[in-house]
């Protein structure tokens, strides 16, 4: 594994600092430091949990001004977004203290012994959930603070019971490293062990890899590429022990638009919906990625196309920022190249100047070449969106089975009900864990009832959740007491 690698400046590309990567050995002792204090903090209160991710969310808000000055540095992200992210990490912290302080991850259920023969009789039994043991992180990009070192997935295993070990996003490694430095230093006043948060560094693959294949690690939990999150499943499902892999992968998010809804307020539909494509130049998970419309007859065709032309001109007038790295602008423009080849024609495509952010693409295409064609279903990742025509709702339906799976699918105009709204409605829930009415899919509240997940492309796991209070489940596991001693049931969940 190298030994060295840069974090550089994204709106230059300059390199403002080296860093060392994480060793074969570095990787070694996080995992079994991680290892080590995994039983002293399966066995923590909830209150005891609840008083670490408190003391987190506070150490981030301290740290505010000279954590957001490096992300902004290092993400292009602008303070705005960067603050407003740092107090949604913090939120997400304190309401993980406040899901492990009511004695949620304790959770049991109580079924006392029926006398008789069994089917109809059975022994006493007592369902307990338990913390699976050290998690790996796997860090994202596009949210340096929510969804990286101090995210949903940490503030989670860390409510649930379970040591983790992050893996560092590249993208923003100074970040990584003070955002780490402050959890060490609240570890080291609240008494627990280094070792219950570790972090490893690096931008080659087997920095990953080795963390993944390690045989202390449980369970891990990634937020990114689909390519690298299949690789790591891969890799998680080939351990002598496969271990639960919780990957949240690409997403190309529809949105159908009915035409009596586009007919009622389209020009406002653009302008909301051009602001949400190029929401952090395009590089959120739910970023509308493909728009379907229904050309069922002329008039709904008519109405179309109008729309397309209104969400060309709003397109137009939005100034995303710089993409978070080089490599990430490469790909988004090579994405834009493989619509061209696979027969998308360029709505709206001004080619940016050298040395500038990307404009904002809309393509267009039908649905047969869509439903034909893999390159057009795969995610581009940067500010732009295809618009697929379909000649009616079951052709709809068959742009939506093609997609697969998807974070979130949209549906604008599904207010009466009907057997083609039903249907829409069906089709969505088929493939999304978040299935939208209004507004535009960026955006994901930090609730009871969110889903974020969804069917194979989009995560690993369609179950579960990286978002919410049900991310707590990724990280416990049932255990069921059969017959157990009075002193053990009395315990009614809470760990030994």
């Amino acid at each position: 594994m190298s030994t060295n690698f840069s974090s550089y400046n994204a709106r230059t590309g300059e390199v403002i600092a080296t860093l060392t990567a994480s060793t074969a050995a570095d990787i070694d002792a996080a995992a079994n430091a991680a290892a080590a204090a995994f039983p002293l903090w399966q066995a923590s209160s909830g209150a005891q949990r609840a008083t670490l991710l408190r003391a987190l969310a506070a150490g981030l808000e301290a740290g505010r001004e000279a954590l957001v000055a490096i992300a902004d540095q290092e993400t292009a992200l602008g303070p705005v977004r960067l603050n407003g992210e740092l107090d949604r990490t913090a939120f997400q912290l304190r309401r993980f203290a406040d899901i492990a302080e009511r004695g949620v991850p304790f959770d049991y259920v109580d079924d006392p012994a029926v006398a008789g023969a069994p089917p109809a009789g059975h022994p006493a039994m007592q369902r307990w959930s338990v913390p699976v043991g050290p998690v790996a992180m796997y860090a994202a990009s596009n949210f340096p603070f929510a969804f990286s070192v101090l995210g949903g997935d940490t503030a989670a295993a860390l409510a649930a019971g379970c040591s983790v070990v992050i893996k560092g996003h590249p993208g923003h490694p100074q970040l990584t490293r003070q955002t780490w430095e402050l959890i060490q230093q609240v570890l080291a006043t609240q008494q627990l062990p280094a070792g219950l948060v570790g972090l490893v560094q690096g931008t080659s693959n087997e920095v990953g890899i080795q963390l993944v294949r390690h045989p202390a690690i449980a369970a891990a939990a990634f937020t990114g590429s689909t390519r690298g999150g299949a690789a790591l499943a891969a890799e998680a499902a080939a351990r002598p022990r496969p271990i639960p892999f919780y990957g949240e992968l690409g997403s190309i998010n529809p949105v159908m638009a009915l035409p009596a809804e586009l007919k009622a307020k389209g020009a406002e539909l653009a302008t909301t919906l051009a602001g949400s494509i190029t929401l952090g130049c395009g590089q959120f998970c739910t970023n509308p990625g493909v728009i379907v419309l229904l050309d069922t007859d002329a008039d709904a065709k008519s109405g179309n196309d109008a729309f397309v032309q209104q969400l060309g001109l709003a397109l137009a007038g939005q100034n995303p920022h710089a993409m978070l790295t080089q490599g990430m602008r490469k790909n988004f423009d090579a994405g834009v190249a493989h619509w061209a080849e696979a027969s998308a024609s360029l709505v709206v495509h001004e080619v940016a100047a050298a040395g500038q952010p990307p404009r904002p693409v809309l393509a267009q295409v039908s649905a047969a070449d869509f439903i034909a064609k893999v390159a057009l279903r795969e995610e581009v990742f940067g500010p732009s969106s295809l618009v697929v025509r379909a000649a009616s709702v079951a052709q709809a339906l068959q742009v939506l089975q093609a997609v697969g799976g998807s974070l979130t699918v949209t549906v604008w105009g599904a207010q009466t009900d009907g057997a083609d709204v039903q249907a829409l409605v069906r089709g969505a829930m088929a493939i999304a864990g978040r299935v939208l009415f209004a507004g535009v899919p960026t955006g994901v509240a930090v609730t009871a009832a969110q889903q974020h997940g969804g069917p194979w492309p989009s995560s690993t796991r369609p179950e579960s959740t990286s978002v919410g209070d049900a991310a707590l489940a990724r990280f416990l596991r049932p255990v069921a007491l059969q017959d157990a001693p009075a002193w053990l049931t009395a315990r009614q969940g809470r760990p030994l």
